[in-house]
């Protein structure tokens, strides 16, 4: 396969990409000649690495946001809403949990996410349509892990990064369990921090890297982490939450990041490729020769800033996305290119916004399967068909 004349989101001329089966096999300025049989041609188009969404829960991106005001730290948050909503809790959480997963796979890859660091109980999916990374020990907080210290000093599991919510509040409680945290590591163990709002610039330093989620700590808690202040001690990474706290679009969450002004263009737009693939050691993120082929296309929205049209990018206007050099998702108007690469295999058309789009698998038996189960469930799609290619 080769993608032509696509500008990368970071700037820099328009290039041609060569894929060949699971990795990105050439980038050049010029015209690569070869007698590949998918050669597709872009206008006014950007190019970036999939997007890694470093902080979901697969099975929980189902659920409505839960919450009617501000919270001290996710514990008040948790007992008020299994308390206020347990109708609601009940009713997402009879949903098949393999049902739920795939959904949660679903919201991601309609946004371009490729890879999605999964927090919680290890999903088991064959052939998912994105790279689901478990490769971590997952806590889920000092306050709500039985035997966390333990578990935190296991020397069995010393070798993977520990990915633990830590720091989820604005009260001295979530202070406190950083502290505490970080005086239990005993062994010294990589600690990946998901949203560390409560953090301070001397806490930072015993963490190798941050996930942040400001939509979610902005929905819980009216604040986020002081990420301006801390990225000069830790790596900073980019994760959505589950749609319990954050809605299903990821790039409304990167958005109000942007707003916000805490991290520079480049240190925001690398957060969600270089920077993540980096702390997870995966060989995504960049598109270079040698890098697994996980990309997405879409059309640019050019404003005067070298990184607008990446920040302007909304599930509509995203025309490709590829995942280990398999076409996912693209837009209806490239069919009659891509129907011969793609016959015989299963897709669904659907329509998101205004927009008509093709992705993998037969999403309208899922959502029919779902509202079987929840009938009050809104999706962010309309599925039209399901059809062989």
């Amino acid at each position: 396969m080769i993608l032509r004349n696509v500008k990368p989101a970071d700037g820099g001329r328009a290039v041609d990409i060569k894929i060949e089966g699971e990795k990105i096999d050439q980038v050049s300025l010029s015209m690569i000649n070869a007698n590949d049989k998918l050669s597709l041609y872009f206008e006014h188009s950007i190019i970036l690495p999939g997007l890694i969404n470093s902080h979901d829960h697969l099975d929980f991106d189902l659920f409505p946001q839960l919450g009617n005001h501000i919270y001290n730290n996710y514990i008040e948050w948790g007992a008020h809403i299994h308390q206020e909503f347990k109708a609601e809790i009940a009713a997402v959480l009879n949903i098949p949990r393999h049902q739920r997963i795939l959904w949660g796979i679903y919201k991601n890859l309609l946004c371009g996410v490729t890879t999605v660091v999964n927090h919680g109980q290890q999903v088991h999916v064959d052939n998912a349509l994105i790279n689901i990374f478990e490769e971590t020990h997952d806590l889920h907080s000092a306050a709500l892990e039985k035997f966390w210290k333990l578990r935190l000093n296991n020397p069995l599991k010393r070798k993977l990064p520990v990915v633990i919510h830590t720091g989820e509040g604005t009260d001295e409680l979530a202070t406190r369990e950083i502290d505490e945290l970080i005086g239990w590591n005993k062994l010294g163990r990589a600690l990946v921090g998901v949203h560390a709002v409560a953090m301070s610039k001397e806490q930072a330093p015993y963490f190798k890297a941050i996930v942040w989620c400001p939509e979610s700590n902005f929905y819980l808690l009216n604040k986020t982490a002081d990420i301006h202040k801390l990225k000069a001690f830790a790596d900073i990474l980019f994760g959505s939450d589950s749609t319990l706290t954050g809605n299903w679009n990821m790039w409304d969450h990167v958005s109000m990041a942007r707003s916000i002004g805490m991290l520079t263009d480049e240190e925001l737009y690398q957060s969600l490729n270089k920077t993540a693939a980096k702390t997870w050691a995966i060989n995504t993120g960049e598109i270079a020769a040698g890098r697994q082929a996980d990309l997405v296309i879409a059309k640019a929205n050019h404003g005067a800033g070298r990184y607008d049209a990446f920040f302007a990018t909304r599930p509509t206007n995203i025309q490709i996305v590829i995942q280990k050099g398999n076409i996912r998702f693209f837009d209806q108007e490239l069919l009659p290119v891509l129907a011969g690469a793609l016959k015989g295999k299963s897709f669904s058309l659907i329509k998101v916004g205004e927009s008509y789009k093709y992705v993998e698998g037969n999403i309208g038996e899922l959502m029919a399967s779902i509202q079987s189960y929840l009938p009050g469930v809104v999706f962010p799609v309309t599925f039209i068909q399901h059809q062989i290619i």
